[in-house]
């Protein structure tokens, strides 16, 4: 096998709340990761010449060592001892820097494509083991779907799948950083924490106008005040007939969950004709099969 191509999903957070600080700096987390079917393609071709090689068609991402796929690929060659060098194309469509781990799903593609293409024979439970090595995320975007992540993002626990349902992404032209988001954080008190069970119960039900009334997320206390746009997109999905909205990981991305994708499309149009945001996208659930 000399070539793989990949689909590598976005996320979302149905609920994230941050349970306390380590004395590591990593954050104890309770969150409720959804794959959704917005995606990069992720194409890998084996090279006869030593290395790694990382195209992209945004000019500036990084595409050396500070690129999360290309330290994918080294961790795996390191490991491994492979001798072939590795040209990886990234066709990004995930909105980046934007709470979606589109960065952690790249990597999580590499794993997935090298360990078919050069015969490593991981398991799935291998590959995340290696996965967390590059990010927290990364174990989640192996293993896809509805999922409850605990500790720092590493412990992760099948939920039942959430209820089909169109999906509206919307990511403001403002720049969030993760770091700075929850220092502020661990600066305050958390007066709410999401109802990360309400969730569950909604999950097990099938019943997503219970999941979406208890979606929350405590990093929105934060954020929301250094971007105000954020809560505009929230209100105005609301108003479009979204059962909920909410903000993505650490932001800035919106999404909102719609029983009718007329009234998603409705909502797409007002956000853009406003100028909220000019990524926006309406797209679906992703569901994994699980054995």
């Amino acid at each position: 096998m000399n070539q793989v191509e990949l689909k590598a999903l976005a996320k979302i957070n149905l609920g994230l709340d941050v349970l306390g600080r380590r004395e590591n700096g990593y954050h104890d987390v309770r969150m409720i990761m959804q794959s959704i079917y917005l995606y990069d393609t992720v194409k890998l071709t084996k090279q006869k010449e030593t290395g790694i090689r990382i195209e992209t068609n945004l000019g500036f991402l990084p595409t050396g060592e500070n690129n999360i796929a290309y330290k994918a690929a080294k961790l795996l060659i390191d490991e491994f001892d492979i001798s072939d060098g590795i040209r990886i194309r990234l066709d990004k469509h995930i909105p980046v820097a934007a709470g979606l781990a589109g960065g952690s799903s790249n990597a999580a593609a590499v794993l997935f494509g090298m360990n078919r293409m050069f015969g490593l024979h991981l398991s799935t439970e291998e590959l995340k083991e290696w996965g967390v090595k590059l990010g927290a995320d990364v174990p989640y975007c192996i293993m896809r779907g509805t999922v409850l992540a605990e500790g720092i993002g590493e412990k992760l626990s099948v939920l039942p799948p959430m209820p089909k349902c169109a999906v509206l992404i919307a990511k403001p032209p403002v720049s969030v950083s993760t770091k700075t988001v929850y220092e502020a954080l661990d600066s305050k008190e958390i007066a709410e924490h999401p109802d990360i069970d309400g969730i569950i119960d909604g999950l097990k039900a099938g019943n997503l106008r219970k999941i979406a009334s208890s979606m929350g997320n405590v990093l929105e206390d934060v954020t929301i005040p250094m971007h105000p746009v954020i809560d505009e997109i929230k209100k105005a999905m609301l108003d479009a007939g979204a059962l909920g909205a909410m903000m993505s990981g650490s932001g800035p991305t919106v999404f909102g969950l719609f029983e009718s994708r007329a009234a998603a499309k409705t909502a797409q149009k007002n956000i853009r004709d406003r100028s909220l945001a000019k990524q926006v996208y309406v797209t679906n659930i992703h569901s994994v099969r699980r054995n």
